[in-house]
């Protein structure tokens, strides 16, 4: 597979791109990312995922241009990638991003669509899309304005310029600059904690971030409904008054 999957540790796998020499985003990766996904959500042990690559780049975008040459539908191709980012988004696990280098198109969107986004100090972020003639496709224009504010994100996009990692922890695109020798360490320490968590309510909050909508205090309020019902919510209560960590089932 061209994303590989490490072992399930304290309720957290990390999958590595690995598709030399740049880690570009073809067919291959996607379906092994979608392969793995369906993996982790119907796996009991998994609780978080942490997504890096191999090599000095994270992924420096779609490979539209060898997918076209096998002769496979391009609009197949774009659907692919826009369901599976929206599947991360929307994914009950929670998803930590280790961009260990270049991310640009497709590997900026990829780590837009992760809850939190650790770089490297060599990193750079971009969408260099209208430099082609043409836009993102992704969810560049949808993730980024929220994540950056319109103004940095309309001068990102109508640009098409990259900026560095200092500049995108400055933005808010990314959670934390790291050293690359402790980038995944990092991204894998915090995945342990969410991981510790309990996963009905993270998945709930999830599910309430990524569908912004008029109702979403309805929404909430229904939420809360129903985790006050769930052993994990009566479970942190009884610990809380026990001055005890709680020990989360997801039930």
């Amino acid at each position: 597979m061209s994303v590989a999957k490490g072992s399930v540790r304290d309720g957290v796998v990390v999958w590595t791109i690995q598709n030399p020499p740049v880690n570009a985003i073809n067919m291959d990766v996607l379906t092994s990312m979608d392969l793995l996904l369906d993996e982790a959500e119907a796996d009991e042990a998994v609780r978080a995922v942490v997504i890096t690559a191999k090599g000095p780049t994270f992924a420096a975008g779609a490979d539209i241009q060898g997918f076209m040459k096998l002769g496979g539908s391009l609009t197949d191709f774009m659907n692919k990638g826009a369901k599976l980012y929206e599947r991360i988004e929307k994914s009950p696990l929670p998803i930590v991003a280790a961009v260990n280098g270049v991310a640009y198109g497709g590997g900026n969107e990829l780590a837009m669509a992760c809850d939190v986004r650790f770089a490297a100090p060599g990193a750079r972020f971009g969408q260099p899309e209208v430099n082609l003639g043409i836009i993102p496709g992704w969810g560049g224009t949808v993730r980024l304005p929220r994540l950056v504010g319109m103004a940095r994100a309309r001068r990102m996009l109508l640009s098409g310029d990259p900026i560095d990692a200092d500049e995108a922890y400055r933005i808010g695109l990314v959670d934390a600059v790291v050293d690359g020798s402790l980038l995944v360490a990092r991204a894998v320490n915090l995945a342990e904690r969410l991981a510790s968590l309990p996963p009905l309510a993270l998945k709930e909050i999830k599910a309430l971030l990524a569908d912004p909508a008029p109702n979403g205090q309805a929404r909430e309020t229904e939420a809360m409904g129903r985790l006050m019902l769930t052993q994990d919510a009566m479970e942190g209560v009884r610990a809380f008054i026990e001055k005890r960590r709680p020990r989360f089932s997801g039930r």
